[in-house]
């Protein structure tokens, strides 16, 4: 089963969408966690034990955890055997560098780690991309049009007559011979989001965003989706998993969480 494949049943097992990310800040997570061992894995464990029911992808952003040094990689590797087997793991670390070094990028996440899925830059082109597409059962989300401000200094430049960002998803779809290959779409480019899923109308999206960012779910979900109404994985992470800094805030995730789901499901149906 390709990695596209996999994806796809488990969204449509669980009728989710939703993408929680793990973006864990020791000055953000409530207080009473600091007296663990290590407060960032209790945070996960909790995070995740509430809302695994409702989300079809985990994404640990692997800066908040590498900032931390050995005791964040140790939370980073038991985070990971937390996530259920039908929930998707994608490590985002937006690697990409000359073929050896990507090989060992690679390695590390996707072997010693065990990510599902991980975060690409295309920056150095098809060959810092290829060691990474190897196994059909792990993905790869390529960065195309991305959610920050700074987008614009150069995904949006000229190559000829299109943007950067539409050669980069015309790329993806020659290198897609694995069927394992997704994109990075920010929620605040609408419209562009739109015309790229014209351009690759069956590979996973991507779509951070949503929430602090200000993107709008509802064009998301709907210009995000392929015909099938799969295949975007729509993230949240601040909004969520920050949702009260209080004992109970496992419990507000779950709220927020369940409450931006039926967002998205209502929004897939029409």
């Amino acid at each position: 089963m390709t990695f596209t494949q996999k994806l796809y049943e488990i969204q449509n097992q669980k009728d989710s969408l939703l993408c929680i990310g793990l973006d864990v800040d020791l000055e953000k997570i409530p207080k009473f966690l600091l007296t663990h061992k290590n407060p960032v894995l209790e945070f996960n464990r909790q995070i995740i034990e509430a809302t695994s029911d409702l989300v079809c992808a985990f994404k640990p952003n692997l800066a908040f955890y590498e900032a931390l040094g050995e005791q964040g990689l140790v939370a980073l590797r038991e985070t990971l055997k937390f996530i259920p087997k039908n929930i998707i793991s994608l490590g985002d670390g937006k690697r990409g560098d000359i073929g050896n070094t990507s090989e060992r990028y690679a390695k590390s996440l996707f072997s010693d780690f065990g990510f599902d899925a991980i975060t690409v830059n295309p920056y150095m082109g098809s060959d810092s991309v290829e060691p990474f597409i190897q196994s059909s059962d792990r993905g790869i989300f390529v960065l195309t049009l991305t959610s920050n401000p700074g987008s614009r200094d150069f995904q949006r430049l000229k190559v000829g007559s299109k943007p950067l960002y539409e050669k980069v998803a015309q790329a993806t779809k020659k290198w897609n011979s694995n069927q394992n290959i997704g994109l990075v779409v920010g929620a605040t480019h609408p419209k562009e989001l739109q015309r790229i899923r014209r351009i690759v109308p069956d590979v996973p999206i991507l779509i951070p965003g949503i929430g602090k960012q200000g993107g709008d779910l509802r064009s998301a979900v709907q210009y995000g989706c392929a015909k099938q109404g799969r295949l975007a994985i729509i993230n949240a992470s601040r909004s969520i998993i920050y949702a009260s800094d209080g004992t109970d805030f496992a419990e507000a995730a779950r709220i927020e969480a369940k409450k931006m789901l039926t967002e998205i499901r209502t929004f897939t149906k029409k």
